[in-house]
């Protein structure tokens, strides 16, 4: 799996920009505060454990290694896979195929080809790849689901935070030179539940969607593919319908590699 730490960069961005924003006017001491922290984001995780049973939660750092997780939206192999596939299958057959299912590391794609060799009706393998599809994209929503609801919780928090520092400054009136640092105080909570939510929380959770989106995408183009295959469709036919699936960028990349391909052989 490769690996992209475009988000990773993001984040760590996203804070030393704030940081330097702080820092250019400011002092950075005054915004570090351990108990709006607590109760901003251990506040909000005591919340999520209400919100969502323990066996998801313990998903959380599965999640995590995803966001690092390159899309699955590498398709463009994908075509030339297929490509061999059926030619390979309308020469020799389709049980000829059991020979590339060890070489290939989709797991997706390899259920698929099994039932081909399988001997398994059209019908059937549709069902079972989409059932397939439908639960990981389920699992997936699940853990998206969790991003977003804590992304939501933990503004709330913030405010919460807030009104207890405010409830805190008011009941000390009698000193009014306290006023201006417990009000600085006070609005720390809501800085710390905007920052984390918008910046960490709900981005994970749109990225998670993005890479759910992609798989689900490029795993109704494995079902049409295999069931071509298990077809005998020809396989200019079937590569010109799985074209489809790439965008104009993707199909002009296939296109370039192929002629670099065809030049390099011409040239040996």
């Amino acid at each position: 799996m490769k690996k992209n730490n475009l988000p990773i960069i993001g984040i760590v961005a996203g804070l030393a920009l704030v940081v330097w924003s702080i820092m250019s006017s400011g002092n950075i001491i005054n915004f570090i505060d351990a108990p709006s922290a607590v109760i901003t984001i251990g506040g909000s995780f005591c919340a999520l454990l209400i919100s969502f049973p323990m066996k998801t939660l313990m998903k959380i750092p599965s999640m995590m290694k995803m966001l690092i997780a390159s899309p699955q939206d590498n398709r463009h192999n994908l075509v030339d896979i297929f490509s061999n596939l059926a030619k390979k299958a309308r020469k020799d057959g389709l049980l000829a195929l059991e020979d590339d299912i060890g070489t290939i590391e989709n797991e997706f794609l390899v259920s698929g080809l099994q039932m081909i060799v399988d001997g398994v009706e059209p019908e059937i393998i549709r069902n079972i790849l989409e059932l397939k599809l439908d639960t990981a994209e389920r699992r997936h929503k699940t853990g998206q689901d969790v991003f977003v609801k804590w992304g939501e919780l933990a503004p709330a928090f913030g405010m919460l935070g807030t009104l207890i520092g405010l409830i805190i400054m008011l009941a000390g009136l009698d000193d009014p030179s306290s006023i201006g640092a417990g009000m600085a105080t006070a609005l720390i909570t809501t800085f710390y539940g905007a920052l984390v939510s918008n910046l960490i929380l709900i981005p994970i959770a749109s990225n998670l969607s993005v890479q759910t989106d992609e798989e689900m995408f490029t795993g109704q183009m494995i079902i049409d593919g295999i069931l071509e295959i298990q077809a005998g469709s020809n396989p200019r036919i079937l590569e010109e319908k799985l074209l489809t699936y790439l965008s104009p960028e993707e199909q002009r990349d296939l296109k370039n590699s192929k002629e670099n391909e065809k030049e390099a052989r011409d040239y040996e």
